[in-house]
């Protein structure tokens, strides 16, 4: 894997609020190459300029706004932030994975977008919580069925964590998927809902599976929570990043 370890900056999402660009120095100062970020329409021209800045690199964005009213200003601002990545990482009714016909508009919603994301040379992806996973279609989870409702270029960035949560062998359901998968999120803790997450390596998660899982999708460490201070989030951002880093030179 060469491309940079990112971090969706969800996980800094007070830090960021409080101070922007010392928050991203921070994590590029700890060794991060990439980030994820969550909110493109507060000022992608002043993200960019700071990230530009700091050598980093935007991964893919996060943009829930893509199935808002406006969703062309919203690649617009994508397109500025100089990624060709957009997920939609909520937005859709939990209850919809639980029915064939529920997935069928959930994909419906998804492949709309794709003839205005293409003009502006970005490709949709999706990102799962356990609500795509829990469900299950036979042997299969939902989320293993949504994808082939999907049009053939929409992606998938699997949270690896809460597909776990959701009952998922992850590294099983990454294989089933297989090129579908173009990024992954990556956490660890003790496999709940409620508990906040903890270092990579550092929980539950069978993390050098998942890795050879999925050999070449973009890897970003996230954190929901972080139980702690300041201090300790990036404490165990930095040592999620030595973790993978060391799993990745092995």
């Amino acid at each position: 894997m060469t491309r940079p370890l990112s971090v969706q900056l969800y996980t800094v999402r007070d830090q960021l609020t409080a101070d922007r660009e010392g928050t991203l120095r921070r994590l590029a100062a700890i060794g991060y190459g990439a980030v994820e970020p969550y909110d493109v329409l507060t000022d992608p021209e002043g993200l960019r300029r700071i990230v530009d800045e700091l050598g980093l690199t935007v991964s893919a964005t996060h943009a829930v706004q893509l199935l808002g009213p406006r969703p062309e200003a919203v690649l617009d601002a994508i397109g500025t932030l100089g990624t060709d990545l957009a997920i939609v990482p909520a937005g859709i009714e939990p209850g919809e994975f639980t029915t064939r016909d529920g997935l069928a508009r959930a994909a419906e919603r998804l492949n709309s977008l794709v003839p205005l994301a293409e003009r502006h040379g970005i490709r949709v992806g999706y990102h799962n919580h356990w609500w795509e996973t829990e469900p299950r279609f036979g042997e299969r989870h939902a989320i293993e069925v949504f994808a082939e409702l999907l049009d053939p270029t929409v992606f998938l960035e699997v949270d690896t964590y809460w597909a776990a949560v959701g009952g998922a062998e992850a590294p099983g359901l990454l294989r089933r998927l297989g090129d579908r998968v173009l990024a992954l999120h990556l956490k660890d803790g003790p496999g709940t809902r409620q508990d906040p997450n903890v270092a990579v390596g550092g929980g539950a998660m069978p993390v050098p599976e998942i890795l050879a899982a999925a050999p070449d999708a973009w890897r970003v460490v996230e954190f929901d929570a972080c139980a702690g201070s300041t201090d300790t989030l990036f404490d165990a951002l930095a040592a999620s990043r030595t973790y993978l880093t060391s799993l990745e030179a092995a």
